[in-house]
């Protein structure tokens, strides 16, 4: 069989509730030559359930069970390189395409404007049930990206797409990074390319106490100043790095403060570095 045109790449561990509305996203998009690439870390025996039952109706799905827990930027990196298609998309296994011509829109774009490395576009939070939170643009061209990509990650995961090869090197997450490894993959990137986000909500993205960044919110702060310190050469480091100690000393609060106030700081946070511009029809 020939290769796909592009791999959709998704992670998942121990969150099997929401995967199904994920797979059914990618296969309600209009361009149809992919393949999905699911890693499941650990083994979570309902994912393993449920994804069973979608290879059987599914055959574009490839499923690849590691046994083992470990980050982000390790099981994207197994991913990727079992990955054949020119392209990557990320769909993370809590959030779901809302735009059926999401691929299509990003394909002919990537085709068309050789000098981008990748490109992403605006989400609408939802909360555990599936209620609307926000609605948020990110910075549209490439110029403007840089000027935030040191606050916020310039390309939202699950809206994004990427070449998978950029200058002859296969486009792969930094392993040592152990929280954010998706912000420090897209600030990389743009090292070596342009970026560009449509004016437009291309996925559902899910914000809610259960989900990775909540739980995983400590790390994460340790690692955000890791990240602005590497790649200080950005514009605005020294208010990035001064946000980001003041971010960790937040995630030290206790749990029950954190769970209170955490959906509206993070969208206070999204707002602050959203485009201004309105969506396009």
């Amino acid at each position: 069989m020939a290769d796909p045109k592009l791999s959709i790449l998704m992670l998942s561990y121990n969150r099997p509730q929401l995967i199904g509305r994920a797979i059914a996203s990618a296969r309600a998009q209009t361009f149809t030559d992919w393949e999905l690439i699911i890693v499941q870390d650990g083994a979570n025996p309902h994912t393993a359930e449920l994804l069973e039952e979608w290879l059987a109706r599914e055959p574009r799905i490839r499923y690849f069970r590691r046994g083992t827990v470990g980050s982000i930027a390790e099981a994207s990196n197994y991913g990727l390189e079992r990955a054949r298609g020119e392209y990557v998309a990320i769909l993370d296994d809590d959030d779901a395409w809302c735009d059926p011509e999401k691929l299509a829109r990003q394909i002919e774009f990537l085709d068309t404007h050789p000098d981008y490395v990748g490109c992403g576009g605006g989400y609408i939070g939802i909360d555990e049930k599936e209620r609307e939170r926000g609605r948020y643009l990110k910075p549209e061209t490439d110029e403007t990206i840089r000027r935030t990509a040191l606050l916020a990650n310039p390309i939202a995961n699950s809206t994004s797409m990427f070449r998978r090869i950029v200058n002859g090197r296969p486009a792969l997450y930094d392993p040592t990074i152990d929280g954010y490894a998706d912000w420090d993959f897209w600030l990389t990137m743009a090292s070596r390319g342009k970026l560009y986000n449509f004016p437009a909500y291309l996925a559902h993205y899910a914000l809610w106490e259960g989900s990775g960044s909540f739980l995983a919110s400590k790390r994460n702060g340790r690692a955000a100043i890791r990240i602005v310190r590497k790649h200080r050469h950005y514009p605005g480091y020294r208010l990035a790095l001064a946000l980001m100690i003041l971010h960790y000393w937040y995630t030290c609060l206790p749990r029950g403060v954190r769970r209170f106030s955490y959906v509206s700081l993070s969208n206070l946070k999204k707002m602050l570095v959203a485009s201004r511009k309105k969506a396009a029809a």
